[in-house]
């Protein structure tokens, strides 16, 4: 019998973690070929969305993938994310949640795959990423310099 990945499993639960305590569960996505997100808004091959119940209609997260419905400036879109393809599940108001990494998207695996390709998690308590963004994390293309104060934001520590 072929290994039941945990990635689905995890996003669920801390979707329902977000959702229990009154945050707003975000996700990072890695957008590919397999992907059916907005492209107007993907930025370095990425796009961060917002999955409550309020932005969202018809949410289903499956073991395979996660769709829904969502208004992008008021036009309602199309939502497909395949699970191999989230980066990270968080929430919006404190940046808690979980990390993963993306080795193989969706559009890169072999259509005949009998396994899903396994996902190292590293999750960040909340206290220890600003600590580590500033050590750990490469230089941005865009040059720009990074925001103080404010909403918070995901760090992904490789």
């Amino acid at each position: 019998m072929s290994e039941i990945s945990t990635k689905p499993y995890l996003l669920r639960a801390i979707y329902e973690w977000c959702t229990d305590s009154g945050y707003t569960p975000y996700l990072a996505v890695k957008v590919d070929s397999a992907t059916t997100v907005p492209m107007e808004y993907v930025r370095k091959g990425e796009i961060i969305l917002n999955i409550s119940y309020g932005a969202t209609s018809g949410l289903k997260m499956d073991n395979d993938a996660i769709h829904f419905r969502a208004r992008f400036n008021g036009v309602s879109r199309e939502i497909y994310i395949p699970v191999h393809n989230v980066l990270a599940i968080y929430a919006n108001e404190n940046g808690q949640g979980m990390a993963f990494e993306v080795n193989v998207t969706a559009a890169d695996m072999p259509a005949t795959a009998d396994e899903p390709a396994s996902a190292s998690l590293s999750a960040v308590p909340a206290s220890e990423s600003a600590s580590t963004a500033e050590s750990t994390t490469p230089p941005d293309d865009d040059n720009e310099p990074p925001k103080k104060g404010g909403r918070p934001t995901l760090t992904r520590i490789k």
